[in-house]
């Protein structure tokens, strides 16, 4: 029998999703990108060497394997191309084994002009966004007006659709936020110009799903950053445009739920978040620099430091029943060697009171005290440990009490960066 997995993060994303899509791209026909755009990124380290994808999928790296970009991804053009030709570059054929869904909005430079005016605008409010016109090209995909993948294939359609949207953003350009507007010609033609390119990658996704099911092939389902910044489940609003939690695969791929058989949720042994929004568990001490140096926490799209704090019990058990999580792969345990005593979140205390369940309310959420429970830590180095048998006494124990407090059971565990480096208890396609 065939296996589908989704793979999502299970908290404000990085927590090293790429890898872990990768490493089990060997067990599949195709690996698809179901939400997101080029504002996520996925870093593969394999035999040392580092490879950072932001739209094309993470299985790109292997031979005979469809890397699809389902209808819920959004898309700049002159971003997927760039990441194309650096991979093309080192040898990877891209083009051969990249397929596009004709429903995917495509990002304009007018979405990303918007994008950077906008926070601007908003100065001590921003969102914190990547400035890459995630945002208002969601906000034109819901409001029926996003120019879409299938738009390229007549150049008439594309011409008058573009003279259409570009009024609309040139005006808000102009007249709101008191920008430079932008100029149809030059748009319309690296549209023209790239159109070349993306022409042949156009494809039913939903068909290609259809007939791997019926040929009995494993697929896997790559999302891109995590569902606490998720548009519906997430910190709002200090969350991305799209959804993230494991449901979105099948919208954004148009292959029914039913057929999604095992959700594999990515989760730190720590937390992290970029941007904005609250952090109950956030670190401004020795402990918090000690994660950012040796995680070497840095935002692989933007650059960004990320914030860092303790493992929160009770935000991780929202993320597993919004997502209807399986089992989880925890990472970069490795990170935690050396500290002393190590932290994880049982609980909040709000208003006076102890309260064990995740609020997504964010002023309330301003206010929760973190109650932590406190392990001894373990002096050995776990890097590269392979053997789960093998992990210092105290990492085994730290594991299997989140595991026990979770009640999903940990099927892999990352000991470092590389591809290698990997515990697999349990495959999620066996």
């Amino acid at each position: 029998m065939s296996k589908n997995v989704v793979i999502v993060g299970t908290q404000w994303g990085d927590e090293g999703k790429g890898k872990i899509v990768d490493l089990l791209t060997e067990e599949v026909a195709a690996v698809t990108r179901f939400q997101g755009g080029h504002n996520a990124g996925h870093t593969l380290v394999i035999e040392g060497k580092k490879t950072v994808l932001h739209l094309i999928p993470s299985g790109i790296l292997h031979d005979n394997v469809d890397c699809l970009i389902g209808n819920g991804v959004v898309i700049s053009l002159s971003a997927l191309i760039t990441e194309a030709t650096k991979l093309i570059e080192s040898g990877i054929p891209v083009y051969d084994r990249l397929k596009i869904s004709p429903g995917c909005p495509i990002i304009l430079p007018s979405h990303e002009a918007l994008d950077a005016a906008k926070e601007l605008k908003l100065a001590g409010n921003a969102i914190g966004t990547t400035g890459r016109g995630i945002g208002p090209v969601y906000e034109d995909k819901v409001a029926r007006r996003a120019l879409r993948i299938s738009d390229l294939l007549d150049t008439n359609k594309l011409a008058i659709r573009l003279a259409e949207i570009l009024e609309y953003h040139n005006f808000l350009l102009k007249n709101y936020y008191e920008v430079d507007e932008l100029n149809f010609d030059e748009v319309y033609a690296n549209l023209i110009e790239q159109r070349q390119i993306i022409l042949p990658l156009i494809n039913d996704v939903s068909k290609i799903l259809e007939k791997l099911q019926s040929e009995e092939r494993n697929i896997l389902f790559e999302g891109a950053q995590g569902v606490f910044l998720d548009i519906d489940h997430g910190t709002y609003p200090y969350v991305t445009s799209s959804n993230t939690v494991a449901a979105a695969a099948s919208i954004g791929t148009g292959l029914g739920p039913k057929d999604l058989n095992h959700v594999l949720g990515i989760i730190k042994a720590y937390t992290t978040r970029v941007g904005s929004g609250p952090f109950p568990t956030e670190l401004f001490d020795a402990s918090g620099e000690h994660l950012g140096k040796v995680g070497v926490e840095f935002g692989a799209t933007t650059g960004r430091p990320r914030r860092c704090g303790w493992f929160d019990a009770i935000a991780a058990k929202r993320a597993i029943r919004n997502s209807g999580i399986s089992s989880l792969c925890v990472t970069k345990l490795d990170v935690l060697d050396g500290l002393s005593k190590i932290k994880i979140c049982t609980g909040y205390e709000l208003d006076g009171e102890v309260i064990d369940d995740f609020p997504l309310d964010v002023s309330r959420l301003d206010d929760c005290k973190p109650i932590y429970k406190t392990f001894d830590g373990w002096a050995s180095s776990s890097v590269g440990v392979i053997s789960y048998d093998q992990l210092p006494s105290n990492a085994r124990y730290y594991l299997e009490w989140i595991e026990d407090e979770l009640n999903v059971p940990i099927d892999i565990v990352s000991t470092g960066p590389d591809r290698e480096q990997t515990i697999i208890k349990k495959n999620p396609f066996s």
